[in-house]
Formats: structure tokens, sequence, C-alpha cells
């Protein structure tokens, strides 16, 4: 199918150079739209940008989608639209010949813009990952019931901890995961992929994790990264370990969200909600670091799930774990262009 070029005036312009701003993990940016018309758009995973390496990676893809579907919702109602979606709730197979998994498609109906909508909008654009030391101060509970009912809508229930022999035991779990993660050559290698080890290369390619956005001199991450036997070395490694744990200083809480986690369809709202409580605690200065390597390390998810007494089975899981507190405003996250999101446009 050709590809419809989207003018100015078409609604797509805006709503893609927003929705772009979609967190994803490791900031691989994997969905893709192909426009059918000035209306209408079906929606891609591609596969070559997923981590199916790690164990849960897969789900992830779909929960990374849901977090994109709520994402063009709020930027479509901040710009006056609707968003109607007919959804491809299906298995994402890494193995496919197809490199681009269909979603579905999604209709664009013109109405009203709100005052809310514009709001949400702005929040939107306004979220980012902060992996600064926060400040240490505790949220205020009123922030907490106004996350938990967010959660409670999306028929998640959100947890947190700010017991300090809790916290510590689970920042230490993120620690040991990531060290347990160097050691498996596959995940390792989507790491490597996924690392940016200056501003240049960050900027130029618009994606991954910039050595900028986790607060290590680009070099010293190289050099780690490239050399991880020594982070099991008694010097050097208690060096490299030190290095990371400096970025988790003042972390006073920890929040998770448990819930349904059995399929395509939950994974898909599951992202939904993840990113409406995420807008609302950045609606409240709330910024949140995802631990998402503690989901999708099984040893790792065993000790997290113990530590905090997670209520697991029949189809539900503590599927999210993440710090959140208040911190400097962390330095931007790169995207891709517009264009890029795009199937057959001209780049």
């Amino acid at each position: 199918m050709p590809f419809v070029v989207h003018t100015d005036t078409s609604p797509w312009s805006r709503i893609v150079e927003d929705a772009r701003h979609y967190p994803s993990p490791h900031n691989s940016q994997p969905i893709k739209l192909r426009l059918l018309d000035e209306r209408t758009a079906e929606i891609y995973y591609d596969l070559d940008l997923g981590l199916p390496a790690e164990s849960f990676g897969i789900p992830f893809g779909h929960v990374c989608a849901g977090v994109f579907l709520e994402g063009l919702h709020t930027v479509a109602a901040g710009l006056g639209y609707s968003v109607t979606e007919r959804l491809d709730a299906g298995d994402l197979d890494f193995g496919s010949e197809k490199r681009l998994h269909s979603l579905g498609i999604v209709t664009l109906t013109p109405q009203p813009v709100t005052e809310e909508a514009r709001e949400r909008h702005r929040l939107f654009l306004k979220r980012r990952t902060s992996r600064r030391p926060y400040d240490r101060t505790l949220v205020p509970d009123e922030v907490l019931r106004s996350a938990s009912a967010v959660a409670a809508q999306g028929g998640q229930v959100f947890r947190t901890t700010a017991d300090a022999g809790v916290v510590r035991e689970l920042i230490r779990i993120n620690q040991s995961t990531l060290f347990s993660d160097l050691q498996n050559d596959a995940v390792y290698g989507e790491i490597m992929t996924w690392l940016r080890f200056s501003r240049g290369e960050a900027r130029k390619r618009g994606d991954g994790l910039s050595a900028e956005a986790m607060l290590m001199p680009g070099r010293v991450l190289k050099f780690a990264m490239g050399h991880r036997e020594l982070w099991q070395a008694p010097v050097i490694g208690a060096a490299l370990r030190g290095i990371y744990l400096n970025t988790m200083r003042g972390v006073r809480q920890l929040g998770w969200l448990e819930g349904p986690f059995a399929g395509p369809a939950d994974y898909i709202e599951a992202g939904r909600t993840f990113l409406r409580l995420w807008l609302d605690l950045t609606a409240n200065g709330v910024y949140l670091h995802p631990f998402g390597t503690v989901i999708t390390n099984p040893a790792s998810h065993r000790a997290f799930a113990h530590a905090v007494s997670a209520q697991e089975g029949d189809g539900r899981m503590a599927w999210m774990l993440f710090r959140f507190g208040y911190s400097k405003r962390p330095p931007v996250a790169h995207r891709r262009p517009a264009a890029a999101m795009l199937i057959g446009a001209p780049r």
C-alpha cells in the first residue's frame, strides 16, 4: 500500500511529532505507523527494535504498545481529535520473517479540545525519566492516593514502600540484576546495542540510553561495559559499582504495579495504565525511574516479589517496579524524527 503524504494541514503532522515522545524500553522506539489516509493509520511493532533476549522482554513489547496508544490518545485529544482503535492482540513472533508486526488500525475523529485535554497533552510532553539522585523528600499521601486511584481505574494495584530496609534491599536487587545481566551474552548484546556513549552519538542516533541520561561519563561507561568481567574484580568492580550506586542517592520510596498480566491484551492495558499513572505523578512534580530489569530477570523478579510480598498468581503479576520522588530536572532523552516513525515516509 502506498504511503499517504501528510501535509501541514493533516492532523497526523502534529500528532506524530508529539506522540513520538512516548517512553520505551531502552528508548528503542519500536512503534511505527503507516498512514492510510488523512484520518486513518495502521500501527506496527518493529521487531528489529524489540528486546526479545530478556525474560518477559516479549510481553513488554505489548506493554510498550499500550504506553504508545495511551500517549496517542493524549496527544490527539490535546489537538482536537478522538482516537478509535481496532486492535489485533496477537502474540509477537520475533522469529518471523515479517519484521513489522501489525497491532491494528487507529482512526481520528475531530472533537472539541477541553482544558483537561490540553493539560494532559502538556504533561505528556513534560514527562521525563529521572536517573538523577533524589532529594529524600517523601511524596505526600494525597499524591499517592491519586496515583492509586488512577491505577485502580485500569484494574491495577499501585503499592509503595518507604521502609528503609526494603528500599535498600530492592536497590541491591536492582544493582545485582545489572551484574547478572552482563553475564548473559544475549542480554548483554542487547544492552550494548542501545548504549550511547557521547552526547553527539545520542543526538545523532536519536535513540538508546545515553551516558548523559545515565549520569556516567561516556568514557567510563564505554570502558566498564566493554570489559564486563571487571565488574566482578575486587578493586575496579567496587569502583564501578560505586559509580552506579551514586545515581541512587536519596531514594526514599519505591512503587510497583500488580495486576492482570497473562496475555497481549493484558499487557497493552497495563501499558496504558502505567502511562496514566506516570502523567498523574508528573502533574504533582514527581519523577520516576523504572527498574525494568528487575522484572525481566527471573531470579531478580522472584527476589523482588518475595521482598514486597507481591500478590501474584491466577494471571496476576507484579510487573512494574520503579523509584519515584523529587530530583533536579533530568537531561532530555533524544527521539528520532517523526519521519522515522512513518513507514514509507521520505527521511
